[in-house]
C-alpha cells in the first residue's frame, strides 16, 4: 500500500489541484483520497470563513463522499478519477482524536493520498508533496515544522522560492517538480509517484 501525504505552505496556492493531477494521472493505482480539516470557533483553520464543518454530536468525525462535485475538495477527488474519497474533521489541535477513524479507512484501501501538513505529527507516508508558491509570503507553521520531510516540492507557479523561515540550503537539498497553474498537472511529478509504487511494490528479497 502507497501512502502519499499533499501539503502546502499556505492556503490557495493549488494544493487540492495538484492532488487532482496526481490521481488523474495515476487512475489505476485505486485511490482513496482524504481531506483533513481541522476548525475552531466555527471557522475553518485552512481559510479562517465561517463554515459548516462543527456538529456538536460528532465533532470528530469522517464521512465518504458520494458523489463526484466539483463543487467541494472532496467531490473533486472523485472527479479526478479517485475511487473512493472521504472528508475528515476535528477540531483544531485535536487531529489524534480522528487517527482511529483515518485508520479504519486507510487499511481498507488499497493506496491512499491525504491532504494534510498536521497529519506528518503522526504519520511516516511513503511520500510527502509539499505544494508551494513563491509568490505567496505566508508559510504555515506546519509546513515549516515538516518541510524538511518534504520527498518533492512541487511549484504552482514560476515565482523565485525564498521564505525566511527556510534555508536555502534546506530548499535546495529537495526535488523540484513543478505543477503550473492553471493545469496544476506535471508529468515528473506523475512519473515520479509511479515509480516509487513500483519499487514498493517488488516482492522483498527476504
Amino acid at each position: 500500500r502507497l501512502i502519499v501525504v499533499v501539503g502546502g505552505h499556505s492556503r490557495n496556492i493549488g494544493k487540492t489541484s495538484v492532488l487532482c493531477g496526481i490521481l488523474a494521472g495515476l487512475p489505476e493505482l485505486n485511490w482513496t483520497a482524504i481531506k483533513i480539516t481541522q476548525y475552531g470557533h466555527h471557522h475553518c483553520s485552512r481559510d479562517d470563513e465561517a463554515c459548516h464543518c462543527f456538529d456538536p454530536k460528532e465533532p470528530v468525525a469522517i464521512t465518504q463522499e458520494p458523489s463526484p462535485d466539483p463543487r467541494n475538495d472532496s467531490g473533486r477527488y472523485l472527479v479526478a478519477g479517485a475511487s473512493r474519497s472521504f472528508w475528515l474533521k476535528t477540531p483544531t489541535g485535536h487531529l489524534a482524536s480522528g487517527l482511529a477513524l483515518l485508520r479504519e479507512v486507510v487499511v481498507t484501501s488499497k493506496n491512499v493520498i491525504i491532504e494534510s501538513n498536521s497529519l506528518l505529527g503522526f504519520l511516516r507516508p511513503d511520500l510527502y508533496v509539499m505544494v508551494v508558491d513563491g509568490a505567496v509570503a505566508d508559510f504555515k507553521a506546519s509546513a515549516t515544522r515538516f518541510f524538511d520531510r518534504a520527498s518533492m516540492v512541487v511549484p504552482t507557479s514560476t515565482a523565485p522560492l525564498a521564505w525566511p523561515e527556510i534555508p536555502p540550503s534546506l530548499l535546495a537539498d529537495r526535488r523540484i517538480l513543478p505543477a503550473l497553474a492553471p493545469d496544476y498537472s506535471s508529468r515528473q511529478l506523475v512519473e515520479t509517484i509511479r515509480a516509487h509504487y513500483l519499487k514498493l511494490s517488488l516482492p522483498s528479497a527476504d
